[in-house]
């Protein structure tokens, strides 16, 4: 990821610039992602054109994936973060459980079995609580802490394996918790503990979960080819082994491949894009009806929300609405995600001129969550543009969301 800040005093032309190339993104595919024309880009680069308005500079940023507004305007007075929540009031408890140094301690680590079943329990209140974020935020600090203490102990290599299998499911859970925070640092050292952690243990299903988180991890930084590289090479890795390996194996195979469609839709690759989403919905359907991944959500019920995703993300409004009409989110047993595909079908409507009906989804998606659609930027975006709407009805429809979710006092 290239960081580099960029001189104080160029203009938004050369911003724009500076962004889709370190995306690695032509102006035809911003030009399609924002829907205008690649002369459009062109003109707003070489400043023939000046600074759009809110509503479409929330679309490039989108687009771009820029967290910050100021990125683009340069003006640290507008500064508006999109794609990062407000820090949890439990984040600092985790990250000092993460920090913390097993070796420093005599304290006998529990059992792995009993970990086992803290994780489990601590997967079930992820799924079951509305606000999600605080019921982690008060489990995960002491099983971090256990967790890597366990792998630590582990005299024996088959005991070792397990506990480090084990740690690093934990720290996938922990991405939960800490993603879309103000805290990048902790979920890279997070994701990259859990890779080493899963390779370690040689449990196929934990490299599969590490690496799934990585390489959304990669995407959501704009880097999409460390995100293919990882998402191609551990299916791979897991491929030849899933004959007979139980469903968890294949559904982590099955996610690792909607990745693939998901990153092929943020490059604007249509064909590649439904293609990866074909695959998985044939490997969702060798899955019981009545299964579902407690980490990737993967299963029946979710691949119809896959599609609106696939949708939305190649800005496709009205079959992102004609896709989250054939899928019911009532199907999906997970408050957080019914939420997001929520939210991601409000995006549809949203993109397909239905505003109204898109607030409607966005507070229908704060009713089974409010702590997914607080930390959510596509929200966030629709809410900041309708925030801007001279339709005083939408306008304090969006106001009043907006205040709910806390976005009015940050």
């Amino acid at each position: 990821m290239n960081s580099t800040p960029e001189p104080p005093d160029i203009g938004f032309g050369q911003r724009l610039k500076i962004q889709r190339t370190r995306k690695g993104m032509t102006r035809e595919v911003l030009a399609g992602l924002v829907g205008k024309s690649a002369s459009w880009i062109k003109a707003l680069e070489t400043g023939r054109l000046q600074t759009p308005k809110l509503p479409v500079l929330l679309r490039l940023a989108e687009a771009l994936r820029v967290r910050d507004l100021a990125q683009l305007t340069g003006d640290q007075s507008v500064s508006v973060e999109l794609f990062t929540g407000p820090g949890h009031s439990r984040l600092p408890a985790v990250r000092a459980a993460v920090n913390a140094l097993p070796a420093l301690t005599d304290r006998v680590a529990p059992p792995v079995e009993h970990l086992r079943a803290r994780l489990s329990q601590a997967w079930t209140e992820r799924h079951s609580s509305p606000n999600h974020r605080e019921a982690l935020g008060q489990l995960l600090p002491s099983l971090i802490e256990d967790a890597q203490l366990a792998a630590h102990q582990a005299e024996d290599r088959t005991t070792r394996r397990r506990a480090q299998a084990t740690l690093a499911e934990v720290y996938a859970l922990s991405q939960f918790f800490i993603a879309y925070q103000p805290a990048q640092d902790l979920l890279w050292r997070v994701a990259e503990r859990g890779i080493v952690a899963a390779q370690d243990s040689g449990d196929l299903h934990a490299i599969g979960v590490s690496a799934w988180l990585m390489a959304q991890a990669h995407r959501d930084t704009g880097d999409w080819d460390a995100a293919d590289m990882v998402t191609t090479q551990t299916m791979e890795l897991l491929e030849p082994r899933l004959n007979d390996a139980g469903d968890d194996p294949l559904a982590i195979w099955g996610s690792l491949v909607f990745e693939s469609g998901y990153t092929a839709a943020h490059r604007g690759e249509i064909g590649n894009a439904w293609g990866y989403w074909d695959r998985a919905r044939e490997v969702a359907g060798q899955l019981p009806d009545d299964y579902y991944h407690p980490v990737t959500s993967f299963s029946q019920a979710i691949i119809g929300a896959h599609a609106t995703t696939i949708a939305v993300e190649l800005h496709a409004g009205g079959e992102g609405v004609r896709q989250s009409e054939r899928t019911a989110s009532g199907r999906i047993p997970s408050r957080p995600r019914r939420a997001r595909h929520e939210i991601e079908q409000a995006r549809a409507y949203y993109l397909d001129a239905q505003p109204e009906v898109a607030l409607a989804t966005l507070e229908a998606a704060h009713k089974a969550a409010p702590e997914t659609i607080r930390y959510n930027g596509y929200a966030r975006r629709i809410l900041l543009e309708e925030l801007d709407e001279r339709d005083g009805r939408r306008q304090q429809r969006a106001s009043a969301l907006a205040d709910r979710m806390g976005m009015l006092n940050a």
